[in-house]
């Protein structure tokens, strides 16, 4: 699955690279933007981890249509010389940001740290900002980078769940390989789960070593042995099957057949009607019958 996502994300997808302090993402995300380069895609890159010459250094894919968006040196705008600060993080100025340069196609936004981001904007607006992102129509596929032990749980679990596709990676057995847990969610709603030992050369392309497929398969837990609460009672709750026929024979006394409910509906000889006259004193009124009620 690791590859297909190199080989192209849906249009509006979201995808998460989820990394530690025990193995960086950086690596494959730079992965993700040498495959877009290579496919002649525009990419533009917000940068806070890297400064551009990093960015750049080991790229094989022509640079010409990559737009570098430096927040590097001064993220939060203190000396107002950067190119982006974390509180431009949002649809109007990305789109702005966005249509300085001009491409016949919508284009991939590189976010090389969601964790700068969400450290001074609320997680809220960030999900809004990449929601908007996603179903605006502005960019084609947004990638991010996101350091998830830097935030709680929770604020790591909004931004995934907003994800088309979470990759999260971790380091593997040997000092060449890691380990990529894949979770990625179709239109319909299918959500697909790959977990994939992989590998980076230096031009960027990953190289998938072993893969182990866990979509759409269940491992069967064993049936656990269930003991019959009824077998050491001193009487029998159960039925046979003669007992049974003459319980579904008897009339319960709350059920009237049909000829029952005839003989007590039809009026007889002697059958009495009880009449009611009012007299003078009673407060009987035609509008209000229960008005002598303290009600």
């Amino acid at each position: 699955m690791l590859s297909e996502l190199l080989q192209g994300t849906d249009t509006g997808a979201v995808l998460i690279i989820q990394d530690s302090c025990s193995y960086s993402g950086q690596h494959l995300l730079k992965s993700f933007i040498s495959a877009a380069l290579n496919k002649e895609e525009a990419v533009h890159v917000l940068g806070f981890d890297v400064s551009e010459e990093e960015l750049k250094d080991g790229l094989t894919a022509s640079t010409q249509r990559l737009h570098f968006h430096s927040a590097y040196t001064d993220p939060l705008g203190w000396t107002n010389r950067t190119a982006f600060t974390v509180h431009q993080f949002c649809v109007e100025e990305l789109t702005h940001l966005l249509k300085q340069t001009s491409h016949p196609k919508p284009v991939t936004l590189v976010i090389d740290s969601l964790s700068w981001i969400l450290r001074h904007v609320s997680p809220p607006a960030v999900c809004k900002t990449l929601q908007q992102l996603k179903k605006g129509g502005a960019v084609r596929a947004v990638i991010g980078l996101l350091h998830a032990d830097m935030h709680q749980r929770g604020t790591v679990g909004s931004v995934c769940h907003l994800a088309t596709s979470v990759i999260t990676v971790a380091p593997g057995t040997k000092g060449d390989e890691a380990v990529a847990k894949i979770t990625k969610r179709s239109k319909s709603g299918k959500v697909m789960q790959d977990e994939e030992i992989f590998s980076i050369k230096g031009d960027f392309s990953v190289t998938v070593v072993s893969k182990t497929s866990h979509a759409g398969h269940r491992q069967t837990e064993p049936e656990e042995h269930q003991t019959d609460p009824t077998a050491n009672l001193t009487f029998n709750i159960r039925l046979s099957d003669t007992e049974r026929e003459a319980k579904e024979k008897l009339a319960l006394p709350f059920v009237f057949s049909k000829e029952k409910k005839t003989a007590l509906l039809q009026s007889g000889p002697g059958s009495g009607r009880i009449l009611y006259e009012p007299d003078a004193n009673d407060d009987y009124d035609q509008e209000d019958p229960d008005d002598d009620l303290d009600v």
